[in-house]
């Protein structure tokens, strides 16, 4: 079982690196046509790196487009970010001493992740505009989501697994020695939803992650008068 799951997620780890960095070639090859800044927008290149900044940190321009998807995407994307460098326990040794001063608040993380997924959800069916453009995979996505975070959170707060295991295998698959794999059902089905995700993300809607700093609405400075903007000639297969 460990073999079997180490070269999945291997497998998973190289489409998922190799896939992301096509994507992010693919985003800065392609040449933005239009000077199409989103207004107000800023006029010099700082202006432009604070506007990023509290889209990434933020997310500025959902706040003012839609206060309660701004609520549950926020609420599910910073308990994923305390989530996912909370396992960073499994990968270091010793724990990096911030690592483990944010365990007791990760640990309850994957609940507001819940949360903030199933509120993402309801608008879909709820929200006429919204439902109208949901498509299957938009639903199977965040059903994906949402059973990794269950499936974590019960191995945690109903049948626990063998954590100390758990990290030998960890450690093991960063440094190329495979160790044994605790055959935990729920700990299996995790890894398995979690390599999924990984070979699924750079082909699906969830390339938000990087396009934001691709989007011309966002980085563009509006200086069309003061500026000419040029772009790259089309080519064949453009």
């Amino acid at each position: 079982m460990a073999t079997v799951f180490a070269i999945l997620l291997y497998a998973a780890s190289a489409v998922l690196v190799v896939g992301l960095g096509f994507k992010i070639r693919q985003y800065a090859r392609t040449p933005a046509r239009l000077k199409i800044p989103t207004t107000p927008a800023p006029t010099t290149r700082a202006g432009v790196v604070f506007r990023m900044f509290k889209e990434v940190a933020f997310f500025d321009s959902l706040f003012k487009a839609s206060k309660w998807t701004w609520l549950f995407g926020y609420l599910f994307h910073a308990a994923l970010l305390l989530v996912v460098l909370r396992h960073l326990r499994y990968f270091t040794d010793p724990v990096w001493s911030w690592v483990v001063l944010i365990q007791p608040f990760g640990a309850y993380a994957g609940f507001a992740m819940v949360a903030g997924l199933g509120g993402l959800w309801l608008r879909r069916f709820l929200v006429d505009r919204v439902r109208y453009i949901s498509g299957p995979s938009d639903h199977l996505m965040l059903a994906l989501l949402i059973a990794i975070a269950i499936s974590g959170l019960a191995m945690k707060h109903v049948a626990h697994t063998d954590i100390v295991q758990l990290k030998a295998f960890a450690l093991g698959l960063l440094y190329f020695d495979l160790q044994p794999l605790p055959n935990h059902p729920l700990l299996l089905l995790h890894l398995g939803l979690v390599a999924l995700l990984m070979f699924i993300f750079p082909f699906s809607k969830l390339l938000h992650a990087p396009g934001v700093f691709f989007s011309p609405t966002r980085y563009q400075v509006d200086n069309p008068r003061e500026k000419r903007h040029f772009v790259t000639p089309l080519t064949e297969g453009d």
